[in-house]
């Protein structure tokens, strides 16, 4: 079966920074995600991985604007540790308010009672390589369809 819209594709991925790094890989488990425009995968991505089937690999470039956007300054804030949770730490996080939207920092420093916070994802400003193998294609469930995201086995779980 080839992968099409409403159908379930499971894969094997790695990704790589623009030096051929490995950043992250699916490993033992591979991924599932809902074909056809439901998020639940990079659009670049899925473009390639269309009218694929098992056994099938792909390796995509993805720009920034194609993964994880540019790299945006704005997002840094520094706030005085005394204002933040107890248990901050450099590497972790914390949800905030910005613009009446919930936006996830990460602690990058923290000296002199502050904290710096970056909103940005970890990989914005990147190119990045997105190389799979595609394990398996079935056609979706209605309620997997309904839900928009796979259910079950490499899925979502309720």
């Amino acid at each position: 079966m080839q992968a099409f819209a409403n159908t379930v594709v499971t894969l094997r991925f790695k990704l790589f920074d623009a030096s051929n790094t490995l950043i992250e890989e699916t490993g033992d488990e591979p991924i599932a995600y809902l074909h056809g425009g439901h998020s639940g995968i990079f659009p670049k991505v899925e473009q390639a991985i269309a009218d694929k089937g098992a056994g099938d690999t792909i390796s995509v470039t993805l720009e920034p604007v194609d993964a994880f956007g540019e790299y945006d300054a704005n997002l840094i804030r520094v706030e005085p540790v005394d204002t933040l949770p107890k248990d901050i730490a450099e590497g972790g996080y914390v949800v905030a308010e910005k613009d009446g939207e919930e936006v996830v920092f990460r602690v990058t420093n923290i000296a002199e009672g502050k904290a710096m916070l970056d909103g940005n994802h970890e990989l914005a400003g990147q190119r990045l390589r997105f190389d799979a193998t595609i394990v398996d294609v079935r056609p979706a469930t209605a309620e997997e369809i309904h839900h928009g995201h796979v259910h079950g086995a490499h899925g979502h779980h309720h």
